[in-house]
């Protein structure tokens, strides 16, 4: 996966399903401040992310995910080596 896809992928969660508008969700949109998440909605997109992904949640690097771009981040850096199949 590559960035331009991470970052779509988290974008077209973030709108889908926290209602957020696609027009308020840049790469440096603060996940809390910005967009209205809270600390259950970050762990609800990490446990998605484990599901469709196999991105496993290291919880010293999600505390750190503070923007839309931080997430990317952490998507890039936890992908297994051969991630399955989005479809």
């Amino acid at each position: 996966m590559d960035h331009d896809t991470a970052y779509k992928l988290i974008v077209e969660y973030l709108s889908q399903r926290f209602g957020v508008p696609l027009e308020k969700i840049k790469p440096d949109s603060r996940m809390f401040d910005d967009l209205g998440l809270d600390s259950i909605d970050a762990l609800d997109m990490l446990a998605l992310l484990d599901k469709q992904y196999k991105i496993k949640v290291n919880e010293e690097q999600a505390r750190r995910i503070r923007t839309v771009e931080d997430a990317v981040g952490y998507v890039l850096a936890n992908l297994p080596a051969n991630p399955p199949s989005s479809r």
